[in-house]
C-alpha cells in the first residue's frame, strides 16, 4: 500500500509560518480510500460498523448500521456533529423532533443535544464529522440520556 491509501493519523504538531497560517509539507497531506479504512465495531452497539480518520481539530467517520440498530438516546457534551446520509433511510430523534430522512440529508447535532438514529426499511450508511477530535474514536464523547429506555419503547427503529 502506498501512503495515500494507508490510514495514518495526525502527523504531529503543525508548523506555522505566520500566525493563523498552517504550513504543511505537500507529502504530509494524506488521501484516503473509504474502502481501505479499518472497520471497527461500536463499543455501544457491536452491530454498528465504522471506519474513522482523526484530524487535527475534527474526526471523520463512515458508519453503516443494519436496520433497526444504533446506540440508545444519548448526547455529546463536548462534541458538535454533522451527519450526511449517503444510502438508506434513517429515523432520527433530534432534540424534541423526530423524522425519517434519506440520502442527501445533512443533520446538524449541536453539543448537548439528545439524539439517536436507526435505519428503517433496510441498512443505512452515513458520513459523520465531529469536533473536537479528542482521541479520534467516534464514540468517545457518548453519554447515555436518563430517558433513553423510555424513548426506545416509543421508537423501536421501524417507524
Amino acid at each position: 500500500m502506498t501512503r495515500n491509501s494507508t490510514l495514518t493519523p495526525f502527523f504531529g504538531s503543525p508548523r506555522y509560518d505566520l500566525p493563523g497560517t498552517l504550513n504543511r509539507q505537500e507529502d504530509d497531506v494524506p488521501f484516503y480510500e473509504l474502502k481501505d479504512l479499518e472497520k471497527r465495531k461500536s463499543r455501544v452497539n457491536d452491530k454498528v460498523e465504522s471506519g474513522a480518520v482523526p484530524g487535527e481539530f475534527m474526526k471523520f467517520g463512515i458508519v453503516t448500521k443494519p436496520e433497526g440498530e444504533g446506540p440508545p438516546l444519548h448526547e455529546h457534551p463536548n462534541e458538535e456533529q454533522f451527519s450526511l446520509v449517503i444510502s438508506g433511510q434513517m429515523h432520527f430523534v433530534l432534540g424534541d423532533e423526530d423524522r425519517v430522512v434519506g440520502p442527501g440529508t445533512l443533520v446538524h447535532i449541536p453539543r448537548n443535544t439528545r439524539h439517536r438514529s436507526r435505519p428503517v426499511n433496510g441498512p443505512a450508511t452515513f458520513i459523520t464529522i465531529k469536533s473536537p477530535c479528542g482521541s479520534g474514536e467516534l464514540d468517545q464523547d457518548y453519554h447515555l440520556r436518563p430517558e433513553a429506555k423510555e424513548i426506545e419503547k416509543l421508537y423501536p427503529g421501524t417507524k
